[in-house]
């Protein structure tokens, strides 16, 4: 494992995707407000962190790899807030994807005692978001060709087009990408896909609703009919991680979590440590597994987060 770490540090990643500011407002609620029958929170703690597709770059980051993001940073001070957040983790952020005809995508949870109570959205309309392709598509291109792996994080919120997968997936040496199917986007020929379970149901072309147990042959044949990608990692929750070739089930995974806290995040720490378990000369099983031994960790903690090499070590030693 420690040989497999140290070759990390020498990949070199690009995360194109929706960026955002997670923000935390934490404290304790006592009373409830005598205007309106809502607690009233008493504030001991406020805390920014990278999320969407920052927080794969973090996690990325975490783990040694060097790591450039593409996504759409508002010229604000949240923008400002969450270059300052990766540029302190020495991951790189072109001034390029400044720009400021919409704000920085920011999510504020209030929370006491880890219970979220609530949780305040800014944002602008997807198609605000949407790059443009005629001006940053050539640089987009040579920063693809330049990576040794590219990781798509799409959180719907517009960043990624299908103008752009074309561009990503002509020039990227391998591709790995995190759906969000509800946009209908051509996420297809990429060498990884990583939906959970609603959105491989979705991928599917199944409800989301309807589908208990989850039915894991039906959905595995018709993601790989529609997208043919050439790996398939469904994270299932506490059910583990299946994996999938050539449209068929190679084995599930169960999943590492002794504790669960949080799920924020999880998806990213598992495409991030997938990603550089296969491009870091691991086999497919022996990089999902250490991938479900970092989403273990990451869960384990409270809001976004990420794992360390020495987390790692600690818990296969």
């Amino acid at each position: 494992m420690k040989e497999f770490l140290d070759r990390i540090k020498s990949l070199n990643i690009l995360v194109i995707g929706d960026v955002m500011l997670d923000r935390y407002v934490i404290g304790e609620v006592k009373r409830i407000s005598p205007e309106a029958p809502v607690p009233v929170l008493a504030v001991s703690e406020e805390k920014s962190v990278a999320g969407g597709a920052a927080n794969v770059a973090l996690n990325l980051n975490a783990l040694g790899a060097n790591v450039e993001t593409i996504g759409w940073f508002g010229d604000d001070e949240r923008g400002d807030e969450l270059f300052d957040i990766l540029g302190q983790r020495n991951i790189e952020v072109d001034q390029r994807f400044r720009f400021s005809t919409a704000p920085t995508i920011s999510k504020s949870r209030v929370t006491s005692s880890n219970q979220q109570i609530c949780r305040v959205d800014r944002e602008a309309p997807t198609k605000s978001y949407s790059p443009d392709l005629k001006v940053l598509g050539s640089d987009i291109s040579k920063k693809v060709k330049l990576a040794d792996a590219v990781i798509v994080s799409d959180y719907g919120k517009g960043f990624v087009t299908n103008q752009l997968l074309g561009i990503v997936s002509k020039n990227a040496r391998f591709l790995s990408i995190d759906p969000k199917p509800s946009r209908l986007l051509q996420y297809a020929n990429p060498d990884l896909l990583t939906p959970n379970r609603f959105e491989a149901l979705e991928l599917a072309g199944l409800s989301r609703e309807s589908c208990e147990p989850f039915p894991q042959e039906d959905v595995v044949g018709k993601i790989f009919e529609k997208f043919a990608p050439k790996m398939l990692a469904v994270t299932l929750g506490a059910d583990g991680m299946l994996l999938a070739t050539d449209g068929k089930i190679d084995k599930i995974i169960p999943t590492f979590a002794k504790e669960v806290f949080d799920v924020s995040g999880a998806g990213d720490t598992v495409i991030a440590a997938l990603t550089l378990g296969l491009i870091g000369e691991q086999n497919f099983a022996e990089a999902a597994e250490f991938a479900n031994l970092a989403a273990g960790v990451v869960v384990g903690k409270v809001g976004t987060a990420t794992v360390s090499p020495e987390e790692i070590l600690g818990l296969v030693n």
